[in-house]
């Protein structure tokens, strides 16, 4: 999707952190963007800056756990923009405890908010775009997370995780309709994701994280030096533009990405494997090959014997 200007953008999160950014570099390159929070806030403050006359910018009020309100959201920016060809699942939350000790509210907060929020906005507008036929793109927001695990925010890390592979499959399903997808991989941004504790509903409350307010000012101080949304906007809009599967905006993660996947290959088995198994690995990687050029068929077609 090089061409941008005139077209319109619906982005999850859209009032703060990461989203803001996004919102004001797509808004400034001539999109219609329309910005969904769950904080009424925080959409105050993001319509405030863009100007509460602005006609290129709309707030809705949005849970992206609340598939009914995703469905409507979608309405609504086709009622006020026209047709949708940008989509970026960017809302998310972190939760800073020992895996062994969280709570299965814990667990559902942060999966129903950062994998399932993705997934509603996915199913939810993937077909407005199909249905115009002019092609578009999906942001997904993962994090460095999804390459990196450690210890302390491993249901975050988890999520995260599965919104990578997520996206990656995407990909393929999505490119014989013009449709591109990208992974947001942040890292450090200036943003209050430390804070979310604020935004968590009281049907969830029940959990295993200890109150810390200390470790909260000290993430606060950190966070400061994150880098700028609007920098990662760009980068974003970059990315886009090029159709990159993965946007990497932060430069200092790539030596321990290369750790990573130096440790996983290390830890291959050197022997070869039987033949009829190594065909049927071959055969996948053809498959996976003619999806990339936007050939994507189903794969229960690769498998039939005729």
């Amino acid at each position: 999707m090089e061409q941008v200007e005139g077209k319109v953008a619906f982005i999850t999160g859209g009032a703060s952190g990461v989203g803001f950014g996004m919102a004001q570099v797509f808004a400034r390159n001539g999109m219609k963007v329309v910005i969904a929070d769950i904080r009424q806030d925080h959409l105050d403050q993001a319509m405030s800056h863009f100007g509460s006359t602005n006609g290129s910018v709309h707030p809705i009020l949005l849970d992206v756990t609340d598939r009914a309100a995703m469905a409507a959201a979608a309405d609504e920016v086709e009622r006020v923009f026209g047709k949708v060809h940008l989509v970026c699942n960017n809302a998310g939350i972190n939760l800073f405890n020992d895996m062994a000790e969280a709570s299965y509210d814990d667990w559902d907060w942060v999966m129903g908010v950062n994998l399932g929020g993705v997934i509603n906005g996915v199913k939810t507008f993937i077909p407005y775009i199909r249905k115009h036929g002019e092609g578009g793109h999906i942001v997904n927001t993962a994090s460095m997370a999804s390459f990196i695990a450690g210890p302390g925010a491993g249901i975050y890390t988890a999520s995260k995780f599965a919104v990578r592979g997520l996206s990656e499959a995407l990909r393929y399903s999505l490119s014989p309709h013009g449709i591109g997808v990208s992974c947001l991989c942040p890292g450090l941004v200036k943003s209050h994701i430390y804070d979310s504790d604020k935004i968590r509903p009281e049907s969830l409350m029940d959990t295993g994280q200890k109150e810390n307010p200390e470790f909260k000012e000290r993430l606060a101080k950190v966070h400061d030096f994150g880098m700028e949304p609007e920098e990662v906007g760009e980068k974003v809009l970059a990315g886009i533009r090029r159709n990159d599967l993965y946007i990497f905006p932060h430069p200092e993660f790539k030596d321990e990405l290369a750790e990573i996947f130096d440790e996983a290959l290390e830890a291959l088995p050197t022997e070869a494997a039987p033949a009829e198994r190594l065909a049927f690995e071959v055969g996948r990687r053809a498959f996976k090959e003619k999806a990339k050029a936007g050939q994507y068929t189903d794969i229960r077609d690769r498998l039939n014997p005729k």
